[in-house]
């Protein structure tokens, strides 16, 4: 029983305790077929940002590459739980996998983005990459949405984490597009590695909380 409860702290349980078992399938199938869909989006974002950002030298931008990454890693995570007859018995192995590619995501960017910031090469131009900022701000919060609203009611706390993942990257989206635009417009390099800084920050605040699986609620 004292097992039970640890599990239900976060309140997880008390949606998987009442979903019945074909709402469940539904819902696990959906899931499925969102981080499908997002690891999908997330590759294609990923070569094309870090390609624009070794172009640009821009910190920004190989740091949204590698979110990108960081969350078709999430992603797969998810999707392996879901693969396994038994989701629940994997979601804490799978909180894990998400929280450590938060922290190496905020290791690598914060690096580069004070390495910037203290004599490496400004940040240059880059057009394609003002493109898919301003494409995933749009593409984003739908993907996240749905999933978020998927996982919460399966009572899966993996499935809102990576939910999570994704809304970040729309975040992520809005201000690396600011900093582009900045740095394109009126030449202040320094926005770009602010930029990195800000999302180096998130991606730690996220990490802990998937790390102490706090997503479900």
């Amino acid at each position: 029983m004292s097992v039970e409860s640890d599990s239900c702290a976060d309140g997880c349980c008390t949606a998987k305790s009442t979903v019945a078992p074909e709402r469940r399938a539904v819902l696990s199938r959906r899931v499925r077929l969102l981080v499908a869909a997002t690891i999908t989006y997330n590759v294609i974002e990923a070569v094309v940002a870090i390609s624009a950002g070794t172009i640009a030298s821009s910190t920004a931008l190989i740091g949204f590459g590698l979110d990108s990454v960081i969350e078709v890693a999430s992603a797969t995570a998810v999707a392996w739980q879901f693969s396994g007859k038994d989701p629940e018995a994997r979601e804490r192995t799978a909180l894990k996998v998400i929280a450590v590619s938060f922290f190496a995501l905020a290791a690598y960017v914060t690096v580069e983005a004070v390495r910037t910031l203290f004599g490496a090469d400004p940040a240059e131009h880059s057009p394609v990459g003002i493109v898919l900022a301003a494409v995933s701000l749009l593409v984003m919060p739908f993907l996240s949405y749905a999933q978020r609203r998927a996982g919460r009611e399966l009572g899966s706390a993996s499935a809102v984490a990576d939910s999570k993942q994704t809304l970040l990257c729309t975040y992520l989206s809005g201000v690396l597009l600011v900093g582009l635009l900045l740095n394109s417009l009126f030449g202040w390099y320094w926005a770009d590695p602010l930029v990195a800084l800000v999302i180096a920050a998130v991606a730690i605040k996220e990490g802990r909380e998937a790390w102490r699986g706090e997503h479900c609620c």
